[in-house]
């Protein structure tokens, strides 16, 4: 009963995102312009995809059992201490459409110092080293026998951009920070107890840049992180957020003129919405 009300409130927020969004129809600002055509509404597909979904087909048959070690707030569908590798991905792992996302993301914007926040079985992580060929990604994992797997799918598909740092983000997150000059992408996908994205967001902010961009996964996932990417995208620092349903995104740079925050989705999902009633400023 439990589980039918959070996939109820869950589908709310979703039809709630969904009337609010705007399509590149009500986009006004250049550079907003450009994250449409390049990142929204771009579907080309590139090289990295279909070796990366042959290997999510892979992960998909494998039913081996794995104990999980959960540091962070656990998936509400599936709290059992034992799971098959399907079930972690079916419940765990970043959908194709949302990979996919993040290879544009690096692919465009060319982040060379990359940090993961939930590892996961390292789908998120191949999409984001396969966009950055001379860049590092730095991926951090609370689940041993997860993190194994992960490296395993690493090995199999060859990435030597990737290093992956096994314990609780508490520990390992400052670790990275201190060893790196900058940060030009964190992706926050693990640990979705209240306060602790926030947590991590104050955390990066001395290596954060006017280039750096900052990902959220799953910000309309429960009410607290909801609430969570409400606070972080007002903090001072930030010049733009855009919210793509699955992951909100964070630019810090000065040269965009006007602050802002919004809700875009593919106009072929608002076929009306021809940029007739203004644009979607919240």
């Amino acid at each position: 009963m439990m589980l039918f009300f959070f996939y109820l409130r869950f589908c709310f927020r979703c039809l709630r995102f969904y009337f609010q969004a705007a399509t590149k129809y009500d986009v006004h600002s250049p550079f907003v312009a450009d994250f449409v055509e390049y990142i929204v509404e771009d579907e080309r597909t590139f090289y990295a995809f279909p070796f990366i979904e042959r290997m999510r087909a892979r992960l998909n048959r494998n039913n081996y059992p794995i104990e999980i070690v959960d540091l962070g707030a656990g998936s509400k569908a599936n709290r059992a201490k034992v799971r098959s590798v399907r079930n972690i991905l079916r419940y765990s792992a970043v959908s194709e459409a949302t990979g996919q996302q993040l290879f544009r993301l690096v692919a465009h914007y060319k982040p060379k110092q990359i940090v993961e926040l939930g590892t996961s079985l390292g789908l998120s992580t191949m999409y984001l080293a396969a966009a950055a060929p001379n860049g590092q990604v730095t991926t951090l994992e609370g689940c041993p026998d997860i993190a194994d797997i992960a490296k395993m799918n690493f090995q199999r598909l060859e990435f030597s951009n990737i290093s992956l740092l096994l314990g609780d983000f508490q520990n390992t997150f400052p670790k990275v920070l201190n060893e790196i000059t900058q940060l030009d992408l964190l992706f926050i996908d693990g640990d979705h107890r209240a306060g602790r994205a926030e947590q991590y967001f104050e955390w990066s902010l001395p290596k954060i840049h006017a280039k750096s961009v900052l990902v959220l996964a799953d910000i309309h996932w429960s009410k607290e992180m909801e609430q969570c990417w409400g606070k972080i995208r007002k903090h001072p620092r930030v010049k733009l957020s855009i919210d793509l349903l699955q992951l909100g995104i964070l630019f810090f740079d000065d040269a965009i003129r006007e602050e802002q925050h919004l809700s875009l989705l593919k106009w072929k999902w608002k076929p009306w919405r021809l940029g007739l009633w203004g644009k979607n400023d919240k």
